[in-house]
């Protein structure tokens, strides 16, 4: 089986910075787009950030020029640097990866979450 394992969440203060990472194991050939989302109490769940195989990145405007993603294929990671942090950025943040399996078959596989708080 192929699973993701986030860390890194927690609870920080307005202003700080917190980077999240989420490894890929398992039976994996190649991982594609590697994404970050997050969920707040009583909202949707929205798209924080993708990241391509390639390396290209998008984000949402929310966090644009606070956050930025990262991918280490080597190590079938990637990472949520997230700095200046404010209290609307609080969620539980969570990874998906999509994932060819070493049998060649496609997967989209979730992390378990991660919850982040930012304090006033």
């Amino acid at each position: 089986q192929v699973q993701l394992v986030e860390s890194g969440g927690g609870l920080v203060q307005a202003g700080g910075s917190l980077r999240l990472s989420c490894v890929a194991s398992g039976s994996i050939r190649r991982i594609n787009n590697m994404d970050w989302y997050r969920q707040a109490p009583g909202n949707q769940r929205e798209l924080v950030a993708l990241i391509s195989l390639e390396g290209n990145t998008k984000y949402a405007d929310s966090v644009k020029g606070r956050f930025t993603i990262s991918r280490d294929n080597a190590k079938n990671t990637v990472f949520l640097q997230m700095n200046s942090l404010n209290p609307e950025d609080t969620a539980v943040y969570s990874c998906r990866a999509g994932v060819i399996s070493s049998d060649w078959r496609p997967l989209e596989v979730w992390g378990q979450g991660t919850l982040v708080t930012v304090s006033s």
